[in-house]
Order: C-alpha cells, then structure tokens, then sequence
C-alpha cells in the first residue's frame, strides 16, 4: 500500500514538473519568435527632409499642411500590410498623434505628398482619426513664441510648456504579419493595441519643427 502511495506521488509530482516544463517551452518559443520578428530590418526616409533635421513648412499649420513624401526599403518576407503612425511626444498633454494609417499593401514601398483626408487611400490603405478628431494628416503646429494660440489639440492647455519650443515629430511604420481590418476612422491607441503581437519589422522618421514668432 505505502509503495503504491509512494508510486502515485510520484507520477503526480512527474505530471506538474513535466507540464511546467511543457508552459516553459512555450513561452520561450514564443518569445523567440518575437525576437526573429523584430530583428529584421527596415528603412524609413523622405526626400522632404533629412533624419532630424526641420521639417518644411509646407508640411506645416503655417503652410500647406500636407503630408510628406515617404520610401522605405523592401518588406521582409511574410508582410501583409504596413501601418504607419505619426506623434509628436513632446505635446503638452502628452503624446499627441498627427497620423494613423493601417493596411497599407504589403508591395508599397512610398507614399506620395499631400495624401487627401479621406478615409481610404486610392492606392490601397485605410486612415484612421488624429488627435485633432479629423480623418488623415495634420502637420506639425506647436505654439509660438509670443503667445499660445488657440488652435484645438495640439496646443491646448499649453500652460506649463514653454513657448517658442521645438517639437520632435516621429514617423514610425511597422511591417505586419497579418491586415488588421480595422474600420475607418479608429484611433493611434486601437491600432497599436491591434498590431502589437503582429510586428516583423520597423522604421522610424524623426523630423523636427519650431515654429516663427
């Protein structure tokens, strides 16, 4: 009887280490093939600007306001589409989002200027809502120096930032494993949530802007 008890413990204690073991496994294959995902390369650029450097006021509130022309280098192997969000992180309430676009075909390689604030590309592609509220792009309008313009979203409760500042302006497009088939209109936080475990690849854009007194 003892032998029989001691037996039974023992393939209880067999069945919980085994299955750890098993869980263990697959966290770390699953952590590993997070790793191989995002090892591979990508390339962001716009011959409207240089890394870093400012962005043209055409790109701008105080010019034209249209988007910049942006290339990437070719997709690794397995994208499906591509998503690319536009913020600025140094907003006075926190990152604030000019851009949000998602489904882009996994064969594009640009997109060209002045993309109009539609919901669909006709190229291809889906634009979500920016933090203004309104479909597409708005470009860079950080307040000036003299006083703090009332322009809704970006500068709005502007108090404890200094004027006559300069923001950065981050481009990032992510190479995806899968189309995230969100509907129009969604926004920078729902497709981050969406697009987190599906990312092979991304590039960042930095761009930077300051705006005349």
């Amino acid at each position: 009887m003892a032998n029989s008890l001691t037996r039974r413990r023992l393939l209880e204690w067999t069945s919980v280490v085994l299955a750890g073991w098993l869980v263990a496994c697959d966290q770390g294959s699953r952590s590993a093939d997070n790793r191989t995902k995002r090892s591979q390369t990508l390339d962001l650029s716009s011959p409207a600007f240089e890394p870093e450097a400012f962005i043209p006021v055409e790109f701008t509130c105080d010019g034209a306001d249209h988007s910049p022309a942006l290339r990437w280098s070719a997709p690794p192997e397995g994208t499906q589409s591509f998503t690319l969000i536009l913020d600025d992180p140094d907003a006075p309430n926190g990152t604030f989002t000019h851009w949000v676009l998602y489904d882009l075909p996994p064969d594009s390689q640009s997109l060209p200027t002045a993309i109009p604030a539609q919901p669909f590309l006709t190229t291809g592609g889906v634009q979500g809502k920016n933090d203004f509220g309104q479909y597409g792009y708005r470009g860079p309008c950080p307040p000036r120096s003299s006083s703090l313009e009332n322009i809704p979203g970006e500068n709005q409760g502007n108090q404890a930032n200094p004027t006559n500042s300069t923001h950065r302006y981050f481009f990032r497009l992510y190479a995806l494993d899968t189309v995230l088939d969100l509907p129009p209109g969604v926004t920078s936080t729902e497709v981050r949530t969406a697009l987190k475990d599906h990312i092979l690849a991304e590039a960042e854009l930095m761009g930077r802007y300051k705006r005349q007194s």
